[in-house]
């Protein structure tokens, strides 16, 4: 019977790929159907029957118990020891020492009241402590006798630390200090009104004929040891400032000036001005 079906299956596809390109892949799928659906089918059943032996296997290596000589832990169960009731021993009570009963005197303060009742005062002996009650009638109290233990103070070295000195701020002896950072401006050894005259008496006039009064700033730097640099005239004539210059340099070889000191008393380097005006007929 089934070669009967395959006989006339396989006539049909002739009939119906006559004359056609039997090459095709439709022509050679449907001769090779029955193929096909029996190895699907075969291959559907081997996956559904290891699907339902999986779990049947995992649970058989689980079952397996270790024996001896394998290298597995053989466990032995024992019967738990139930313990017999233990005896439950109540807390004694402590009971605290009794103060000894000695003579009190009331201390506490009375409440102030308008309507206070007069009580009457009892005589508090000598020998009476201070307490929440009068009881004269008990025994003295005990004399304290405690004394503090003395403590021994150390005797060892003292060291006497000196307080730190903060960084004293060293004066820069090349600075040239002008006149407001200034204590005491730069002076000559006899005086200004000394090194004036002395000017007017050492300058030689010999060449200079003008009816024109003749003007000049020398300018220097008083250094610190009392001698002067840096001398410079800023006058209109040329000759009158060199020669004041001359004079100014020869005057300051002779006698030393006195430098000017900062504010702290120091001495310092500081400039120096001093005008001339001369008139020659």
């Amino acid at each position: 019977m089934k070669h009967i079906h395959q006989n006339q299956e396989f006539r049909f596809n002739e009939v119906l790929f006559e004359h056609r390109n039997k090459e095709y892949g439709a022509y050679v799928l449907r001769n090779e159907s029955n193929k096909i659906l029996t190895k699907a089918l075969f291959v559907g059943v081997s996956l559904l029957a290891a699907v339902s032996m999986t779990p049947l296997l995992i649970n058989a290596f689980k079952s397996d118990a270790p024996t001896e000589g394998t290298g597995g832990v053989i466990i032995d169960l024992i019967d738990p020891v139930i313990p017999p009731d233990v005896e439950v021993i109540p807390p004694t009570s402590v009971t605290p020492p009794r103060t000894p009963d000695v003579k009190t005197f009331d201390s506490s303060i009375p409440t102030p009241s308008r309507n206070a009742p007069d009580t009457n005062t009892e005589d508090i002996p000598d020998d009476a402590v201070a307490g929440l009650t009068n009881n004269f009638k008990a025994d003295p109290a005990p004399t304290n006798t405690y004394t503090p233990p003395t403590q021994n103070i150390g005797t060892g070295p003292v060291i006497n630390t000196a307080p730190p000195t903060l960084p004293v701020e060293k004066t820069d002896t090349n600075k040239i200090v002008d006149g407001k950072d200034l204590g005491k401006e730069a002076n000559f050894g006899g005086g200004i009104e000394s090194f004036r005259n002395k000017v007017m008496s050492n300058f030689d006039g010999s060449g200079f004929e003008s009816d024109d009064v003749m003007r000049t700033t020398i300018t220097f730097i008083v250094e610190i040891d009392g001698t002067i640099s840096g001398i410079k005239a800023n006058g209109t004539d040329a000759d009158f400032n060199s020669e004041a210059i001359r004079t100014v340099k020869a005057i300051s070889a002779k006698g030393k000036w006195i430098p000017g000191k900062n504010k702290k008393g120091e001495s310092v380097r500081s400039y120096f001005k001093f005008p001339i005006s001369m008139k020659f007929e």
